[in-house]
């Protein structure tokens, strides 16, 4: 994730297109859309998803690719990129941004289940003095569901302009680079935490940058090795990778733009980053949250954990501070964030910013709907929420075959 995506919204489908949807509800859906629920939502309408899709003045969006699924039905749309005239390949890559958390979180709870790690075992306990001492004890747990009240990456430095991100968008860092860059600057005040560990939640991206090194520190591998003989090969996500410091992208990809300080489209699909930036495509995130959602990834008690929202002492969720991707209280588990819908079940999964580009994944634990996306994104505020995005879960959720009149 680059510097102008630091700030991450919640999974781009605002919760304010939620209000006043409703869904067909088959069987009696428990409330957090676990295993064992089977939750009917309306038929696919492909008119309404088609609609959706397309760019409307404010969107900020130059195109987009889209898969929706639900239970005997696929739905797969894509439209004309607006800077070249051309129609963006169903099977478009793109630069997949914080999306790489989920992957990331997978890792590390695969080697908790084997034994490797203890995610009650403090980061300062395996990697001694990466931390300055004046941060308490951070667990592996905390790290992954955003509870280590760690500054975020880069916290107190200069916003970049525009066209500062666009002219350095190959630059590259390592986890290390990344880590010492925000934790040590040389040129301005070393940052503090936020809040004591595991007392709030809030959206965090140094955290998981300590993750991809702890997980090199246990294997002796690079997180792409990781990433890779872990979950790519295994689901045979052949489309994904993960390429550290090659800008290259594989073709056909969706084109990232950003709007530079004079009005200007600058086509930045090729970029730098750190080693946990991943590139994939829609039908590739489709397969991996499937196969996770039907827990082929991890044993039973790991699998809880991507769905664990952390709570108090007293059973009570958690305080979510710093952003809006919560409602005011815990809303990630590990990895994965949960949007509740108005029948009472849950979408999990992540969006990804990256320069040029914002990502979502989602689906039920069921998987009676999955939905993943890519929008080339002409603006360059992270936090803001995707018109496209909200149209889209609209369509999905609500569309017009089963509005009442």
């Amino acid at each position: 994730m680059k510097p102008l995506a630091r700030r991450a919204a919640a999974l781009g489908l605002a919760c304010s297109v939620l209000t006043g949807v409703t869904v067909a509800s088959g069987a009696q859906a428990f409330a957090d859309g676990g295993p064992g629920t089977t939750t009917a939502f309306p038929p696919l309408n492909p008119a309404a998803l088609e609609a959706a899709i397309q760019a409307q003045p404010g969107d900020g969006a130059a195109g987009a690719v889209v898969r929706v699924g639900e239970p005997g039905q696929l739905w797969k749309g894509s439209t004309v990129d607006a800077e070249t005239g051309r129609k963006i390949p169903e099977n478009a890559h793109f630069h997949a941004g914080s999306i790489s958390k989920v992957f990331q979180s997978v890792v590390i709870l695969q080697l908790a289940a084997e034994g490797r790690l203890d995610l009650d075992q403090t980061v300062q306990h395996y990697m001694p003095g990466l931390l300055p001492e004046k941060f308490d004890p951070i667990t592996v747990r905390e790290l992954i569901n955003y509870t280590s009240g760690l500054p975020d990456v880069d916290e107190g430095k200069p916003a970049d302009s525009v066209d500062d991100v666009i002219a350095d968008r190959y630059s590259y860092r390592t986890f290390d680079q990344v880590i010492q860059d925000t934790l040590r600057p040389a040129d301005r005040p070393w940052p503090g935490k936020h809040f004591d560990p595991g007392t709030k939640q809030e959206y965090n991206s140094l955290a998981f940058r300590i993750g991809g090194k702890l997980i090199e520190q246990i294997t002796g591998n690079s997180f792409r090795d990781e990433i890779t003989s872990r979950i790519l090969e295994p689901l045979h996500l052949d489309q994904t990778s993960v390429p550290e410091d090659n800008p290259e992208m594989p073709r056909p990809y969706l084109h990232g733009y950003m709007t530079d300080g004079q009005g200007e489209v600058a086509d930045v699909s090729e970029q730098g980053g750190t080693p946990s930036n991943m590139i994939s495509t829609t039908a590739d995130l489709d397969h991996f949250l499937t196969a996770l959602l039907q827990g082929r990834l991890l044993p039973a008690a790991q699998q809880d954990e991507l769905f664990a929202l952390p709570k108090d002492g007293e059973g009570k969720l958690l305080p979510f501070v710093g952003g809006t991707s919560c409602n005011k209280v815990a809303c990630f588990g590990a990895g994965l964030m949960s949007t509740p819908l108005p029948n009472g079940t849950v979408l999990w999964g992540k969006t990804g910013h990256d320069d040029g580009y914002a990502n979502g994944m989602f689906a039920t634990r069921d998987l009676s709907v999955r939905a993943v996306y890519s929008v080339s994104n002409l603006s360059s505020d992270f936090a803001a929420p995707s018109p496209l995005a909200n149209r889209l879960l609209g369509a999905v959720l609500n569309p017009p075959a089963a509005q009442k009149h």
